[in-house]
């Protein structure tokens, strides 16, 4: 499935999904993959074409030059919902012919954005914090983090653990902001491609008690700034574009 998407970021430009998002999605808590169901396309043991089905949600990727087997994932999934990019017409086409209706401007959605990795910002952060990666031994406090910024959170330090073993996980790019106590109180992650040359920030998140300080802006240019040290060229993050998020896209 991975080697799909990076297969058609190469031949598109641009796609909905990411190697990283696909580890994140597979690995993030426990339970991320129970109920759901998976099916992939092969033809001679290359993957053609793959779907995702959570619930009534549907994901899905059909290699750029068999646009045909689009119908046979649709049919197989049977969903009630399901996302194309909006300058995807012919996806969306594909879907309207199978009975999906477009949502409205102001129902939920996720804006899909890039950034240059050049001309980085130097990340700054107030005295007593400090800008680094996470290490191995850093696991509980690491998670704690996350589970702070994302309060309730399905996090535990058993499925962070399968996060940090999954491709392309790397750790120079688990980067976190460090206090004075040694906690870690804002974090960023990005996973690089190395087929793509694309790092996908997946999740960034700061503390409560210590938001409107900058930390996550600091976290997300250290983070970018170790991606193009390691070749990467590009970075995508998907944020939440509808009204009832809009801090998430703003940074």
């Amino acid at each position: 499935m991975q080697e799909l998407a990076a297969e058609a970021w190469r031949l598109r430009g641009f796609v909905e999904h990411h190697a990283g998002d696909l580890a994140w999605s597979a690995y993030f808590a426990p339970d991320a993959d129970h109920g759901s169901r998976r099916r992939v396309w092969l033809e001679s043991e290359r993957c053609v074409a793959w779907a995702w089905l959570e619930g009534s949600s549907l994901m899905f990727l059909v290699h750029p030059d068999r646009a045909e087997l689009l119908g046979a994932v649709l049919e197989w999934a049977d969903a009630g919902e399901t996302s194309a990019l909006e300058q995807d017409a012919e996806t969306i086409e594909a879907l309207e012919e199978h009975g999906y209706v477009g949502c409205s401007p102001d129902e939920p959605f996720f804006a899909h954005l890039l950034h240059s990795l050049d001309g980085l910002a130097e990340p700054r952060v107030p005295p007593g914090f400090l800008l680094r990666h996470a290490r191995e031994e850093d696991l509980e406090r690491r998670v704690a983090v996350h589970r702070a910024a994302w309060n309730p959170s399905r996090v535990t330090t058993e499925s962070w653990s399968r996060v940090m073993s999954a491709y392309p996980y790397r750790p120079e790019l688990d980067c976190v902001v460090e206090a004075a106590d040694g906690s870690f109180v804002a974090s960023c992650l990005v996973w690089l491609d190395d087929r793509t040359g694309v790092g996908l920030i997946e999740p960034v998140g700061t503390d409560p008690r210590f938001a409107g300080r900058g930390l996550a802006r600091a976290v997300c240019l250290h983070a970018l700034r170790e991606l193009r040290r390691l070749g990467g060229e590009a970075a995508l993050v998907h944020a939440r574009g509808d009204a009832g998020y809009p801090a998430a896209k703003r940074l």
